[in-house]
Formats: structure tokens, sequence, C-alpha cells
């Protein structure tokens, strides 16, 4: 994926934007920070980039206000113009719709969903599948273009209502449903995805399989081994806290274990 055996993903989580907790009033120094970010990315050889509306807590279940989707679009329209790399966008939580819109008019190449297939209870509340709204929807606004990875049994969730249903045969579904790709994840931010559940969910499908969770430069290897693209967030962070600021050398030091 994106041209490599196993890529890497590399996550820019954004401050509290417009409508969120926490909102400063500065879009400029938002959108400049974002640039940075994915400046150092771009420098230390990631080969794509990912942008989250992470630090928007409490996050609203299903949508964001039309403030958040104007102002994350502002964001990666200017990401857009400076980088030619791929480039993906989630909206938290379950905000897929507004993620489609915001990555139709940027041309960008992916989205990250949640609730694609079968429901689940997350922090916000019970989570509906998705998949035909969104997949209706994509085709109707001609932005087939744009990838759909979507999270499986994911990360902060409560998948008892689901637990006669494998995490293999859930991907199996997200395929038939037309995802683009299936991310496989911790049980939360920086927790190790489990590695035998990668294994069965690559031998289920015949979709890129991406780990969403817990990557590092001492597991990357075991992860590359069975899975398309790692999508990175946390490790890379000073610290190692995905609510640190980015880390060059942290950066540096997983794509030297990638290659």
């Amino acid at each position: 994926m994106f041209g490599k055996p196993c890529s890497l993903i590399g996550v820019i989580h954004l401050p509290p934007l417009p409508g969120a907790a926490g909102w400063d009033g500065n879009l400029s120094r938002l959108v400049e920070q974002a640039l940075s970010e994915a400046a150092l990315y771009d420098e230390t050889g990631f080969d794509a980039i990912i942008v989250e509306n992470t630090h928007d807590t409490p996050y609203l279940k299903g949508e964001v206000g039309a403030e958040t989707t104007a102002s994350m679009t502002v964001i990666c329209h200017r990401l857009r113009q400076e980088f030619k790399k791929p480039l993906g966008v989630q909206v938290l939580a379950g905000a897929n719709i507004e993620a489609l819109a915001i990555a139709a008019a940027c041309d960008f190449e992916f989205i990250r969903v949640e609730g694609f297939v079968f429901a689940h209870i997350g922090d916000e509340g019970l989570h509906d599948a998705c998949a035909g709204k969104l997949i209706r929807h994509r085709f109707n606004i001609k932005a087939d273009r744009v990838k759909i990875f979507a999270d499986i049994k994911k990360k902060h969730s409560s998948n008892a209502i689901t637990s006669d249903i494998s995490i293999a045969e859930t991907a199996n579904m997200a395929e038939y449903f037309r995802a683009d790709g299936v991310i496989v994840t911790g049980m939360r931010t920086g927790v190790e995805a489990d590695l035998d559940e990668v294994r069965s969910v690559k031998e289920a499908t015949s979709l890129p399989v991406l780990i969403g969770s817990g990557v590092t430069w001492d597991n990357l290897a075991s992860y590359a081994a069975c899975s398309d693209a790692l999508i990175i967030g946390s490790s890379v962070k000073v610290d190692g806290q995905w609510q640190n600021k980015l880390d060059r050398e942290r950066c540096k030091r997983i794509v030297a274990a990638a290659n």
C-alpha cells in the first residue's frame, strides 16, 4: 500500500477545534502546527499522513458541528497544497460522512472510519453500523477515489454485543460491504494489537490490513510481517505519549526500524 510492502502512516493529533472544549480561538496557529508536523513526517520518511481531531474531547457521537468540519477542511486544504504524498482524515467520533466530505473536498486519498460493520459501544455510547449510508454517499458525491479504511473491533470500545462474531469474520463482512482496508487495534490508543488477531484478519480477507495502535520500533518487524500499513501516533511523540509534541528523533528511529 502506498508503494511499499508495509507503509508508515504518521498521525497529526489536532488540538481542540472550534466547537470543542479547549478551543483557543486561533485557527491559524492550528494550521501552522499541522503543517509543521506534516513536514516532519515527510522529512523523516513516512509514506502517508492522517489528520485527526483527537483533542476534541468529549466527542460527539456520529456527527460533529459544522464549525468542526469547516475548520478541519481549512487545515486539510492547506496540507494538500503543501504535500504530495497520500493524506487521510478521521473525524471523531464516528463522524464518517463529515470525514468523507473533507477528503473529497481536499483531494485526500483515504479516511479512517468507526462503526463500519456491526455495532459496538464506544466511550460516547452505542455506535450503529454505517457502511450502507457511507458507501452510497461516496458513490453519490463521486468520491470513489477516497479509500475507506475501517476499524474492526475497535479500541476504546466494548464489543460484547458482537462477542459471538470473531474479528476475522468482522473483517470478512467489512470486505463484503466494500471497505478498502481494515484496521486492527489494541484496547486503547498506544496499546499493542494482538498479533494472533492480526494474522487471523490477514488470512480472512484480501483487503489491506492496517495496524492502528501500539506500534514501536521494537515490535514493528512483527507487525510488518503480517500487515500492509502501520498507523503510528504515540511512539513518535515525546516520551512515547500521544498527548505530547512530535519528536524528530523518535520519527527517525521508527523509519530506521522500518527500513
